[in-house]
């Protein structure tokens, strides 16, 4: 116990510091009827003690200002509260309509208050539709919400109101472990979840022992014993407000008949409110011998008032919430606290369509004794509210986040989504390879199609499009559904337009053309280019090791080097389209000559071009094969004979590849110093060769805080079709591109 109390301490300290160690959390508490308050006073006096932490601003609004309930601001100004603002907001009324224009009142007028006290976090109670209001106009005005009693079930609108407010607020103090897993069922974040117990738990649960058999006197009369009277409380429900007012006045005929000393308290202010009122002094409640109506009775007195009671009847929350504290005998009458956590000291009368009913149900509970429950509290909630309270970091952001679970993902009730897989056609244009796959939603070639690349720009877009008609065909045969065509290129492309800019020496005749606008036409698709690099760092970010990594370099190696960056989850292009050129990064200035006509690239090293270069000097000096090793007279010299020779000893050879190794280590390491990825994946048919030279060089040559960086080998078997095809779907699926 120690041990937790000296760690709160110190997370509160980190939070004062963190937010300034001068800065006091500004409170706002907005209380708008005696119920309310009723669970605000205790936090309100808690908040006053600690000057040093807090400033509390008190805001009074609703019922509260109305002569016929009350004026119940009085008691908060015989509290020794300031208040700040009073705002009158309830449109008299007697229908539903009233309400909303109450809410409406509420809303033009607290904007004006809020940016006057610009509190740091608000404090809202319940479920009323005042308190509906009070969160609506702090969320919108980007003020932190702490919502008090959320989580909890009952009757009538309450419940969606409450809900809704639960919703809105930021922070969330409830009452019992139901509440907090209804919370956490909400998708609400169960770090800002307190369970603390209902704030008024902390003064009735030291009150009853107090004097009362002067507030019971005060209320009821010189000649009234403990025991031996009832307290009736009973609102309208605003759903059924025919039914709670035929219901009340069975209530009060039963009340009548029982014969016993009974206080009836006012309803609160609701549509149907009045026509309640109208049926009390209907049937003369107000001068009868055995009945006192009263509009308001303080709360500390009310306790005393119902832990005496012979039974409470009505369908107030404080009927099965408080007065289950003392063991009275409660009566709840209808559906409005339905789904609420009881005691068994609570009788249910869920349908009460008689007198009768009503009656038995009085003969059943009055003056029994039940065992205290402590369902709502323990007695100690405002000490844990203000130490949460003390530990909001105001630094935080202020966007709330939703804690979903996993769900399963969406299957869309379309015919054609039921029966077709979503789908993409892409294209890979390589050197040497032209091929054209469908690929699923999942990363799944589902079908591939392999052709020569031709060596001119009108065969070669001749040749696209009949194998992407070709493809879009059989993919009906295989029930995939095309949303579009992602092509993968050589060369520098501007994919916003769909234009291939500058193309590789590997690809003739394929400069400063449009494939977007032909092959659109075409298939009546959409159509996104981009460069074969970026789209391998693509498919990597959708199906590979990049995904979820918000920093990574993929890095191609084959024919060519080539490569892509994401950078913040977002694929870099740069100003001109030539971003992640990375087998151009030059590593020696008298290196042997690139294809781009520079000296000493990555790829004049490493490349496969290269590598077969280096090759066939070796088999031209009659040095490449050795013992193991056989090559056809007609058969043509490649990377592959210089990496075999290397494993069979071949010393060149392996001398040759070390070199390649470093240079494309050399490169990275300046990527390293350059982007600062966490992450470096190789890709392409010489990657595995390539993989622990690169980590040696990074070991040897880079500064210590990259030296951390993972290097992995791709595990994709076809990233440019794959990225490709990521094209399509990351769009056309409205995700992150």
């Amino acid at each position: 116990e120690v041990y937790f109390k000296n760690l709160s301490k110190q997370k509160q300290k980190e939070v004062m510091e963190k937010n300034g160690n001068n800065h006091k959390l500004r409170v706002c508490v907005a209380t708008c009827n005696r119920a309310d308050y009723s669970k605000l006073a205790p936090i309100m006096f808690g908040i006053k003690a600690e000057p040093q932490f807090f400033e509390l601003d008190v805001v009074v609004l609703g019922s509260h200002l109305i002569d016929d309930y009350g004026n119940t601001y009085r008691m908060i100004e015989q509290d020794d509260f300031d208040i700040h603002t009073r705002l009158h907001t309830i449109v008299r009324g007697e229908d539903e309509a009233a309400m909303v224009e109450s809410v409406g009142l509420a809303l033009v007028k607290l904007p004006d208050v809020l940016n006057r006290l610009k509190p740091d976090i608000m404090i809202v109670h319940g479920d009323r539709f005042d308190a509906l209001a009070l969160a609506t106009s702090a969320a919108l005005m980007n003020i932190r919400i702490l919502h008090i009693e959320g989580g909890e079930v009952s009757g009538t609108i309450d419940d969606s109101i409450r809900h809704a407010i639960t919703k809105l607020a930021h922070y969330h103090v409830c009452c019992t472990r139901s509440a907090e897993q209804h919370l956490i069922a909400m998708c609400e974040d169960h770090d800002r979840i307190l369970l603390a117990g209902c704030p008024s738990y902390d003064k009735l649960l030291s009150a009853k022992n107090k004097d009362y058999m002067s507030v019971i006197r005060m209320w009821l009369g010189e000649d009234v014993k403990t025991r031996d009277y009832i307290v009736a409380l009973q609102h309208p429900v605003t759903t059924d407000i025919k039914h709670s007012i035929k219901m009340f006045e069975l209530t009060l005929d039963a009340l009548i008949s029982f014969n016993k000393r009974t206080l009836v308290l006012f309803p609160n202010v609701d549509a149907g409110d009045k026509e309640m009122v109208r049926v009390m002094r209907k049937k003369g409640i107000e001068h009868h011998p055995n009945f006192r109506a009263v509009k308001h009775v303080p709360f500390d007195q009310f306790i005393q008032l119902v832990a005496h009671a012979g039974c409470m009847i009505g369908n107030s929350s404080c009927g099965v919430r408080e007065v289950g504290a003392f063991g009275t005998p409660v009566i709840n009458l209808g559906t409005r606290q339905t789904g609420r956590e009881t005691g068994e000291n609570v009788l249910h009368v869920r349908d009460a369509d008689t007198q009768d009913k009503i009656l038995h149900a009085l003969q059943l509970q009055f003056g029994k004794q039940y065992p205290c429950s402590k369902i709502y509290g323990d007695g100690n909630a405002v000490p844990r509210i203000l130490k949460f309270l003390k530990s909001i970091d105001l630094k935080e952001p202020l966007q709330k986040k939703f804690c979903f679970p996993p769900v399963k993902d969406n299957i869309s009730q379309d015919i054609d989504h039921i029966l077709e897989t979503q789908s993409a056609l892409a294209v890979d244009l390589g050197g040497t390879n032209l091929r054209v796959a469908v690929v699923s939603m999942k990363g799944e070639i589902v079908k591939k199609y392999t052709q020569l690349n031709p060596k001119t720009y009108e065969d070669r877009l001749e040749l696209i499009l009949k194998m992407c008609v070709e493809a879009a065909s059989e993919a009906v045969n295989v029930n995939c559904r095309i949303l579009g065509v992602g092509i993968s290129t050589g060369g520098r492309v501007n994919p916003r337009e769909g234009i291939v800019l500058h193309s590789t020496k590997l690809i003739q005749e394929w400069s400063s053309v449009d494939l977007r606008t032909p092959i659109s036409d075409a298939l009546h698709l959409p159509v996104w280019v981009d460069n074969d690099g970026n789209c391998a760092a693509l498919a990597e970010r959708k199906f590979g090791h990049g995904k979820g990594i918000e920093n990574f370099v993929t890095l191609i190696t084959g024919t060519g080097i080539g490569g892509g960056i994401v950078h913040q989850h977002e694929l870099i292009h740069g100003s001109s389209f030539c971003a992640a050129e990375l087998g151009h990064i030059v590593v020696s200035l008298d290196g042997p000559e690139c294809l781009c006509g520079s000296q000493g690239c990555i790829e004049a090293y490493a490349s496969g071009i290269a590598l077969q270069r280096e090759a066939k000097k070796l088999h031209d000096e009659d040095l490449l094969l050795v013992e193991g090793m056989s090559m056809k007279k007609e058969e043509a010299v490649s990377a592959a004979h210089l990496i075999q020779a290397a494993k069979l000893g071949n010393m060149k050879a392996e001398s040759i590849l070390r070199t390649a190794g470093t240079a494309l280590g050399l490169g990275v390491v300046n990527i390293l110093h350059t982007m600062n990825p966490s992450l470096v994946i190789l890709s392409g048919v010489l990657a595995s060769h390539y993989v622990n030279a690169v980590k040696d060089v990074i070991n040897q040559q880079a500064l210590s805080s990259v030296k951390t960086v993972d290097v992995v080998v791709s595990n994709l078997a076809d990233p440019a079709l794959l990225g490709a095809a990521s094209l399509v779907l990351d769009y056309t699926t409205r995700r992150i591109y």
